[in-house]
């Protein structure tokens, strides 16, 4: 939670914008520069784009956006930021970046400027953000090194927040008389049980490909079931009781979802929800979109949405974007003022409007949001569930989730149990983190 984060540069952050005093005119000093940003090609940034104008109205400082495919994104940031001067002077990133970025001192802590009364806005009520966001995507340096905490410290601003809810078929769900899950067991029972009552439909549309598309949805049950990848002191803790059960529900969701299920990445699996084939679908916020495109859709009008189911905890995922400040910027204090911009209550509402994705709790909870996309107050309760640890976020993981998802993959697909599975991915895992240096410290 952000009260949590009191203990990070956050507390200055407070400090600084209750006492920071109005300007006239805040943007005075930087009429007629011009900003360029790198954003991804992404539904929540398409929606920026419709709202960014009125920043340069509003201020005068104009606004570049070099907007690419996330892959080529994330390769183009990895050559700017290691120049000597750059030519972004604000990024977007996914929360791994965060982890590559910071420990390469490639991004700006944020809290000098946050406590400059001539930048900071103090009516942006950063208590208003999503807590678990400011965690998952903000914060470095605390526990774990990637998580609130007395060492911790603010390095970007949620852009964009995503978490994981139920999607499911009002009309399929009426038509039976069935109640919409709230735990795993009513879940998993009722996974199975749709295909019995609707003969060729799947219960519940899942990601089930080998590799990062296993892991994520593996993963997706895990928090939820008190599972971790990691326990604090390193050791990985994969194979636990808790880990074999979230594997076997997948197991479950996949044996009793849609036919190829085994073979599914993110796009086919919300392809499969959209098309009818499924009842339902556990996975990001970023789908409600398309649900209600007719061009895209074929259950326009009969899906109803509900948070993540929970077992011994509530645990939805993080996902979503960032936007942070190079340290090679060149304006950089005319890129914070984009940045606060951008986050601020207004603009949260207006690109909501278009159809972004917000990262505040009150855009969630606004009466005109919730009049145009009925769902956003559901979204909004899920968010206070996201959970910042559902993954480590550590330079290794990459290959940590690689050897998972791959490895898993067997487990689903009838080549060994999911506890064998399970047993050979923290035994590679000791090995990569030992090889990373995690275990320096251990007596």
């Amino acid at each position: 939670m952000l009260k949590l984060l009191k203990t990070t540069s956050l507390a200055a952050v407070g400090l600084a914008l209750c006492a920071a005093g109005a300007l006239a005119d805040p943007y005075e000093e930087h009429r007629g520069k011009t900003l360029v940003v790198n954003f991804p090609a992404h539904p929540h940034f398409n929606a920026v784009m419709k709202v960014l104008p009125e920043f340069t109205k509003e201020t005068g400082i104009n606004v570049e956006v070099d907007q690419l495919q996330y892959l080529a994104m994330r390769e183009k940031q990895t050559l700017e930021l290691t120049k000597n001067k750059g030519d972004y002077d604000l990024i977007a990133y996914v929360v791994f970046s965060k982890a590559d970025y910071v420990y390469a001192d490639q991004i700006e802590p944020l809290a000098r400027f946050f406590m400059d009364p001539e930048l900071a806005n103090p009516n942006y009520d950063p208590e208003d953000l999503i807590d678990g966001y400011v965690q998952n995507i903000g914060v470095a340096g605390g526990k774990k090194g990637y998580l609130p905490g007395p060492t911790g410290a603010l390095f970007g601003i949620p852009f964009g927040s995503e978490t994981s809810v139920l999607g499911y078929r009002k009309d399929i769900f009426d038509k039976h008389g069935l109640k919409v899950p709230e735990t795993y067991d009513e879940l998993l029972e009722l996974a199975c049980k749709i295909p019995e009552l609707e003969p060729g439909m799947g219960g519940l549309a899942s990601r089930g490909k080998s590799g990062h598309q296993t892991s994520h949805a593996f993963l997706l049950h895990l928090a939820p079931m008190g599972g971790k990848v990691l326990d604090d002191q390193w050791n990985p803790v994969i194979n636990s009781p808790e880990a074999v059960r979230a594997g076997e529900a997948l197991k479950t969701i996949l044996d009793c979802g849609p036919d190829g299920a085994t073979s599914f990445g993110f796009a086919e699996a919300k392809n499969a929800f959209l098309q009818g084939q499924t009842a339902m679908f556990l996975d990001s916020t970023v789908v409600a979109g398309e649900v209600e495109n007719p061009e895209k859709s074929k259950v326009v009008g009969k899906v109803g949405w509900a948070p993540h189911p929970i077992d011994v905890r509530a645990g939805s995922q993080t996902g979503g974007f960032g936007i942070a400040i190079p340290k090679n910027a060149q304006e950089k204090e005319a890129a914070f003022l984009l940045m606060q911009w951008l986050t601020g209550k207004e603009a949260d509402k207006k690109i909501a409007l278009e159809g972004g994705n917000p990262s505040r709790f009150s855009t969630h909870a606004d009466p005109d949001v919730n009049a145009k996309y009925p769902h956003m107050a559901v979204f909004g309760e899920a968010l206070k569930n996201a959970d910042p640890d559902w993954r480590p976020i550590i330079p290794v993981w990459g290959k940590i989730n690689s050897e998972l998802g791959t490895t898993l993959s067997k487990a689903m697909t009838g080549e060994m149990s999911v506890q064998e599975a399970l047993d050979i991915v923290a035994e590679r895992t000791q090995g990569i983190m030992a090889d990373a240096g995690y275990d320096t410290w251990k007596q």
